[in-house]
């Protein structure tokens, strides 16, 4: 048998005062490179502040909002003309300015057509093409007959003031009552 040598191991610590030094550069060291490193960076990346990217004006367009609010005193200045006359929207004529009023409405008619058309498109499409949260497809006319028998009113009143999944005014809160309407009634044109 071979006899233990104590002096055969050894570590280079051999105080408690050796290894406070070592622990304590243990944690010092790392945390100066550390420190040095980011300086070194920091230092290296100046930013030319008289370069064409800092210019205020550039500054300012990267700031920019992506998007506007819009108000909807536009859209509510179309339904206050539509709802002028009414004599003409009921197809009353009259003479002279009266029957010009009737020629407007019907050009006015045929405009919010066409605006049901686009509303529908910016706003409603997205639920009614894919049938999104058990909304009725666009053209589905087995999907709209039971809620074409409460009427046109009712569709529209659910549509300004929100039924089940759907949201008011479809979630597009900046729609006028009139623009609502006007896209309902291009979606039901759609199932007749």
């Amino acid at each position: 048998m071979s006899e233990i040598n104590p002096q055969e191991h050894h570590s280079p610590i051999q105080t408690p005062k050796q290894l406070i030094v070592v622990v304590v550069l243990a944690f010092v060291v790392p945390i100066a490179v550390i420190v040095l490193l980011t300086q070194l960076f920091a230092l290296g990346m100046k930013v030319d502040r008289s370069s064409a990217a800092m210019s205020p004006e550039s500054v300012a367009e990267r700031l920019r909002p992506v998007g506007q609010v819009m108000l909807a005193e536009a859209g509510r200045g179309a339904q206050a003309s539509a709802s002028a006359t009414p004599a003409a929207s009921a197809g009353v004529p009259s003479s002279g300015a009266g029957a010009t009023r009737v020629g407007a409405t019907a050009k006015a008619a045929a405009a919010g057509a066409a605006d049901g058309k686009a509303i529908y498109e910016k706003t409603c499409a997205a639920c009614h093409m894919t049938g999104a949260a058990n909304a009725p497809k666009a053209g589905d006319k087995a999907a709209w007959e039971p809620r074409l028998k409460g009427g046109i009113d009712v569709l529209r009143e659910h549509a300004i003031k929100g039924k089940g999944a759907m949201p008011p005014k479809g979630g597009n809160a900046s729609l006028s009552d009139a623009e609502v309407k006007a896209a309902v009634d291009y979606l039901v044109g759609l199932a007749k």
